[in-house]
């Protein structure tokens, strides 16, 4: 109840239209990879997806925000029952895998991700470069599809630096799955970020 109040109440909010290049209804597993540049990006995703597929969704968070605070806390492990990591040091190689792993592990054979390539809220609303962790995660978990999900407007409801949302209106557009055709790591990235980039004009 309290889920279906949040999601229904995050939407009204933000005035999220949603438009789908993919299937809705599909129960396959799935990497939801979105751009990011507010703390509501999860939520409103998380938010547009049907119910049924609402429930085996997880977001993936730091976990020195979403532990900070009884609210968040709960919020995080029993609302959205996120997959909370450990945010390491730029470099952090060891760090970075150890986080890979946990993701591909706390999805099972039943949750989906809901994750954001770029690492770190933009601070324009322009797109940044992709991270390798999309890549990574992609290579423990190939049997999975990848979908691209484009935001629009969530830095301007709630910009970085801010604690309370603006009500206006915004969009989020799922793309079809995302196929990397093989490739390096370098290719793979690239692709992701250009299908995730051809969202934005996507009617």
């Amino acid at each position: 109840m309290i889920a279906a109040a949040l999601a229904a109440g995050s939407r009204l909010i933000c005035g999220a239209s949603v438009r789908w290049h993919c299937d809705p209804s599909e129960t396959k597993q799935r990497i939801y990879f979105g751009n990011h540049s507010s703390h509501l990006d999860f939520v409103m995703i998380w938010s547009a997806l049907p119910p049924r597929l609402r429930r085996s969704a997880r977001p993936v968070a730091g976990r020195d925000y979403w532990e900070r605070g009884a609210v968040r806390r709960y919020l995080a492990g029993r609302v959205f029952r996120a997959v909370l990591i450990e945010r390491g040091k730029t470099g952090d190689k060891s760090g970075a895998q150890a986080a890979i792993e946990q993701m591909a592990r706390e999805m099972g054979d039943l949750y989906s991700l809901i994750v954001f390539p770029e690492g770190t809220r933009s601070s324009n609303g322009l797109v940044g470069p992709f991270k390798s962790g999309l890549y990574h995660l992609s290579q423990l978990r190939p049997d999975v599809e990848l979908v691209p999900v484009y935001l629009e407007n969530l830095n301007r409801i709630l910009p970085k630096g801010e604690s309370l949302p603006v009500p206006m209106m915004s969009r989020v557009t799922f793309g079809p799955a995302f196929d990397a055709n093989g490739g390096d790591k370098a290719e793979f990235l690239l692709k992701a970020r250009e299908a995730l980039m051809q969202l934005r004009d996507a009617r």
